[in-house]
């Protein structure tokens, strides 16, 4: 059962990241602050839920939410700075879009830089305690999902649109087969080594 807030009476925006652990495009976060009374039947953390599910709770978490936002960090800037940076810029950059400002930070996971001056708080599996965190992870799962879907018409045979940048049994084929495209990060070291020999 998902708890509806971490502190009662105060403006909670909770927040979580996708895409982290993929091989291909950028890393998303979304920022929700949801109504104090706010309750669906299917809201869950995103990896426990059917993509069917995610997309039908997408447009009533984004009409009914009091405020959100969805940002995202590319390869490129991924391969500069890390991809633990990266998740946290996202997640930066999700708060500056919302429209109104939370008193509090509710993050999944067990880092975060500390944001302006406003408090926060880490908790790992976050995202199955605390319905903005769950909110905040479909929003962040459904738009990198309807990225990937975009640049998958570009380079099909990878295999985005089942994977959607995961390193599956399929994508890591295609990438020796076809090598690295531009949307794959480098830094993650992905190409086969070749075996040495002696």
């Amino acid at each position: 059962m998902l708890l509806p807030c971490y502190k009662v009476n105060q403006k909670e925006a909770g927040l979580d990241e996708a895409g982290r652990g993929c091989y291909a495009g950028p890393v998303y976060a979304a920022a929700v602050i949801l109504p104090a009374d706010f309750h669906h039947p299917l809201l869950n953390d995103s990896k426990q839920l059917s993509e069917k599910h995610r997309d039908e709770l997408r447009p009533i978490i984004e009409k009914e939410a009091i405020a959100w936002a969805v940002a995202s960090v590319g390869q490129e800037e991924i391969d500069q700075i890390n991809i633990l940076k990266a998740s946290i810029k996202a997640m930066h950059l999700a708060i500056d879009q919302l429209k109104k400002k939370p008193a509090y930070l509710l993050i999944d996971g067990n880092r975060f830089y500390p944001y302006k001056k406003i408090p926060h708080q880490c908790f790992v599996k976050g995202d199955g305690r605390f319905a903005s965190i769950a909110a905040a992870s479909i929003l962040a799962k459904t738009h990198r999902d309807a990225y990937m879907l975009n640049i998958h018409e570009q380079f099909p045979h990878y295999g985005w649109d089942k994977n959607k940048g995961y390193g599956t049994a399929v994508h890591r084929k295609a990438i020796e087969q076809y090598g690295l495209c531009e949307h794959h990060r480098k830094s993650f070291n992905l190409l086969p080594t070749q075996n040495e020999l002696f």
